[in-house]
């Protein structure tokens, strides 16, 4: 993958005296250590995302007693909260490269708080309407199109490039983390209070991540000035990606994974359900231990120096394996067990495949390419959603792991073979691909 010059990495660095180069040996949690900024973006990003996950069950909660039970209704709402993505994602990626990162996240975190401090207000009153919860998740839709672009840019101005990669793993660990202990906090809270109060809960998570990005010190970020404002900027990082090979390669397989093999929303409850007949305590158990693993992928993934494309590969092949091995498990538990290690090898490929995006963007266009990334990413497994359903009806739910499994093989395949070319060309000239 192109690497940016010294040149550009040292305008878009502090002057000296604001941080050191990091040792080799910094260890997991250098990133911590050597950036307040960081530490607090992880304390908001942990009690916020406990928040979010807690808010995702009681709002399939909420719609599922509305509703009598409707799955139908539970997957409108889901899809009216992704729809925005799909639809702008790609416009919110420039204007996180045309606005100020920290600005354009107080704005959208804001929003999304005050969406959840409505339907919570609807709830508790008792005034909650199914088109209510609908119309406020598209509006949460079209604030994640601001905030996620800028967010994951704006890790890189919160610890430089040489902290990036470790600092890329502990978000990843933190969000995973929120994964586990967010709905089970949010279904005690259910039990105990109902659904009204967790939204309130969440909204409050919101200000604390308002107050996080207000404390932070403005002359230790790792900021450049906003690009101005044009015409063909979004065309500009279009073309940019096209252009490297490397990267190209990197989106191309991340879409292609995704599309083919992430998918545990569906297949999980399909293999749950439809093969070894357990109930929904079962598929919760399944749920959290692929997340388990996705939290230790993200610590090995932090504990590395630089990421790698072969590092990258290696794990989606094994991510690939993994899912078909997942389809031919003959029991319930050895299936359980075989998601810890799909998570880990999945969030090893994703973190590597971030990553590498993220040091090969251009600062000047960080949110542009990294909104593409997520555009490939947040679109990529509702691709396959189609082929899953079709293959769990004509031939069984092993089918779409399996089959998954191999597209995914498949993918990688093509694109160790696509990329020889590219590498036997580097180091004919004395260059090489990212160690």
């Amino acid at each position: 993958m192109s690497a940016i010059s010294d040149g550009a990495d040292s305008a878009g660095d502090p002057p000296d005296g604001r941080s050191e180069p990091a040792p080799e040996n910094a260890g997991l949690l250098r990133a911590l250590r050597r950036h307040r900024n960081f530490r607090l973006a992880m304390t908001g990003q942990g009690i916020s995302g406990v928040g979010s996950w807690m808010q995702v069950t009681a709002q399939e909660w909420l719609v599922l007693d509305l509703t009598h039970g409707s799955g139908a209704a539970v997957g409108i709402t889901v899809g009216l909260q992704v729809l925005p993505m799909a639809l702008f994602g790609l416009y919110g990626s420039v204007l996180a490269d045309r606005y100020p990162k920290r600005r354009i996240l107080l704005a959208s975190q804001a929003a999304m708080g005050m969406l959840a401090l409505v339907l919570g207000l609807l709830t508790v009153t008792g005034s909650v309407r199914l088109w209510n919860i609908y119309a406020l998740a598209f509006g949460y839709g079209l604030a994640v199109v601001l905030n996620n672009p800028a967010w994951v840019a704006f890790t890189r101005e919160l610890v430089g490039r040489d902290d990036l990669s470790n600092a890329v793993g502990l978000n990843s660990a933190t969000l995973n983390m929120t994964r586990i202990v967010g709905p089970a906090v949010g279904g005690v809270l259910i039990a105990a209070v109902g659904t009204g109060p967790v939204f309130l809960i969440n909204a409050a998570s919101f200000g604390v991540m308002e107050i996080v990005l207000y404390l932070m010190r403005e002359n230790e970020l790792f900021a450049r000035k906003p690009v101005p404002r044009a015409k063909g900027q979004l065309r500009e990082s279009l073309r940019y990606v096209r252009g490297d090979r490397e990267l190209a390669m990197v989106m191309t397989v991340m879409a292609l994974v995704a599309a083919f093999g992430m998918n545990f929303a569906v297949t999980n409850a399909l293999m749950s359900r439809e093969v070894f007949h357990t109930g929904a305590s079962s598929f919760g158990l399944v749920t959290t231990m692929m997340a388990v693993g996705g939290l230790a992928g993200a610590l090995l993934s932090a504990r590395r120096r630089r990421p790698s494309t072969r590092g990258m590969l290696t794990a989606a092949t094994a991510f690939s394996v993994l899912v078909i091995a997942s389809g031919l498990m003959p029991a319930y538990p050895a299936f359980a067990a075989m998601q810890l290690a799909t998570g880990l090898a999945m969030t090893m490929f994703a973190t590597t495949a971030s990553s590498l995006v993220q040091l090969s963007a251009p600062e000047a266009m960080s949110g542009r390419v990294m909104g593409l990334y997520l555009l490939v990413v947040s679109v990529g497994s509702p691709i396959g959603y189609p082929l899953i359903g079709w293959l769990a009806e004509n031939f069984g739910a092993r089918s779409t792991l399996i089959v998954g499994g191999l597209g995914s093989l498949v993918s990688v395949a093509a694109a160790v073979a696509l990329m020889a070319p590219v590498t036997a060309g580097l180091r004919s000239r004395g260059t090489a691909l990212r160690p």
